[in-house]
């Protein structure tokens, strides 16, 4: 996995989208990071996990933050509803 085209892409895409803010941005960054550390590109994970890289400690700012990069195309985002089943998520392709 290149992080760096990654991240470039992230940052580029974000400087223009007023939508983006600093919660969205630690997320992402902690999803890069875990999958850095992964080794793949695909990560399941639980959203605790995830919370403690990104330092969010509210499940809601966390889910609200975890959608808005969905629906804005920044992540894949896979939620299992399932409380011993950890959620899957990717990054959407570099351009």
């Amino acid at each position: 996995m290149d992080v760096a085209s990654h991240l470039d892409r992230f940052f580029k895409e974000i400087s223009v989208d007023a939508r983006v803010t600093v919660t969205h941005i630690s997320v992402y960054a902690a999803i890069l990071q875990s999958l850095r550390r992964a080794g793949t590109n695909d990560l399941s994970m639980f959203s605790f996990e995830l919370m403690q890289v990104a330092k969010i400690s509210s499940g809601k700012t966390y889910y609200k933050a975890i959608r808005e990069l969905k629906e804005f195309g920044y992540i894949c985002y896979e939620p299992s509803f399932k409380k011993n089943q950890p959620s899957r998520i990717s990054l959407s392709k570099p351009a």
